[in-house]
């Protein structure tokens, strides 16, 4: 029998009037789907904010990582105010930024300038599921059941 596995909620932010809303929806289906399949769920912010309680109860049990598209920070003061404070709380802005790209002007069809900014975006939630890892497991705390 193997080790089980720590499982890390991803609560992306569910805004579809600005691009960055794309780039998050993007980059975290990316990380949930291919870079950290097996260390990932995904929290789904409407239904957390309408009383989930299978969602609520998972990030009450779980760090979560909460990536927000804009100052608004929707999914990080929802997760907070439901389940307790994220691990960790990113904003797609701050991520661009700090790599020299800029924030994509489109809604919709994300061309080769776009998809730079979900690779970055995906790359830095990956990172950051990996920090928690080793933190959930430097503190010794169990890995709860799914």
């Amino acid at each position: 029998m193997g080790v089980p596995v720590a499982k890390i909620g991803i609560v992306p932010c569910s805004g579809e009037a600005l691009p960055a809303g794309t780039v998050c929806r993007l980059a975290c289906r990316r990380v949930l789907d291919k870079f950290r399949k097996d260390q990932t769920v995904a929290i789904c912010l409407p239904l957390f904010i309408a009383g989930g309680e299978e969602e609520r109860g998972f990030a009450a049990r779980h760090p979560t990582i909460t990536v927000d598209g804009c100052e608004k920070r929707c999914a990080a003061k929802a997760t907070e105010m439901f389940s307790g404070k994220p691990a960790q709380a990113l904003l797609i802005p701050d991520i661009l930024g700090k790599r020299g790209i800029s924030m994509p002007t489109r809604l919709r069809v994300f061309g080769s300038e776009e998809e730079s900014a979900v690779q970055a975006v995906a790359d830095e939630i990956a990172a950051s599921v990996d920090a928690v890892l080793v933190q959930t497991r430097a503190e010794g705390k169990p890995y709860g059941d799914l």
